[in-house]
């Protein structure tokens, strides 16, 4: 198993690095799974690092972040989760009347033969 840690710069978000998952999946589970108070810890702790975040994960061309900034990037990505739910549904981990986010499953890169698309026709 393989301890997250965060740049020295960001050490005092170390106790959200529950937060930092790499998967869409992984990450609304979280979200869903969470408290009101734990959305809001997180989003409260995040929301004011989220320029200096995004400056040092932009200095890295895409695909090419070194894997001690994977933390920090995968915190940036549940933050975006989790703020539509402070900053519009009141805090609630699910979505307002909305279709069981559980029947929802990201696929990664297998998009086109999932639906039985060759895969040159969802790109025209």
């Amino acid at each position: 198993m393989t301890s997250k840690c965060l740049p020295a710069d960001f050490a005092d978000l170390a106790p959200f690095l529950d937060w930092a998952l790499p998967s869409a999946d992984e990450r609304q589970t979280r979200r869903r799974t969470a408290s009101r108070a734990d959305l809001k810890a997180f989003y409260d702790a995040l929301l004011p690092r989220i320029e200096a975040i995004l400056r040092v994960v932009d200095a890295y061309p895409l695909g090419s972040l070194p894997a001690d900034l994977a933390p920090l990037y995968h915190m940036a990505l549940s933050l975006a989760e989790v703020a539509p739910h402070i900053e519009l549904y009141g805090g609630a981990p699910g979505v307002p009347y909305a279709f069981d986010e559980t029947r929802f499953v990201a696929v990664h890169g297998q998009q086109d033969t999932a639906l039985g698309l060759p895969p040159t026709a969802a790109a025209a």
